[in-house]
């Protein structure tokens, strides 16, 4: 129990900005990106869906207001 535990501190690197945008360079040159085609065809069927839910939303709001004025009256 006489052995004493040495603490090893170590420092903590700094905020290099230029590092970082090269970094953040080199990663993006490794994404795979989608063709005009492929995004276009997406953003489409995200809007669709986005409509369709925002719809759907929208008629059950109606019928639960309907049956709440109904049910309270």
């Amino acid at each position: 129990m006489s052995e004493k535990d040495e603490v090893v501190v170590e420092s903590k690197p700094s905020f290099n900005p230029s590092a970082f945008a090269q970094e953040t360079k080199d990663e993006l040159g490794k994404v795979s990106w989608p063709s005009r085609s492929q995004l276009i065809s997406e953003s489409i069927a995200v809007i669709i869906m986005v409509s369709l839910s925002a719809t759907l939303v929208y008629f059950l709001d109606r019928i639960f207001t309907t049956v709440q004025l109904w049910v309270f009256k």
